[in-house]
């Protein structure tokens, strides 16, 4: 599974919306759209704070663990 599934995954699971994530990881909306869809990769910066608000490792996010 690639980054931009996961980043889905984990951001349905937690039953919120593209702009709450946005909101919480201090990101704009359209950027989570595109990381999404595929078009971009989180920067390091991104990846460090969409871990910590899903509470997972930057591993897992991409896609070298399962768990």
């Amino acid at each position: 599974m690639n980054i931009s599934n996961r980043i889905i995954e984990l951001r349905k699971s937690k039953g919120i919306s593209r702009r709450e994530l946005a909101e919480a990881i201090g990101y704009g909306q359209t950027i989570i759209t595109y990381w999404e869809s595929g078009e971009r990769k989180p920067a390091s910066d991104a990846l460090i704070a969409l871990a910590k608000y899903f509470d997972v490792s930057a591993d897992y996010l991409l896609g070298l663990k399962d768990e």
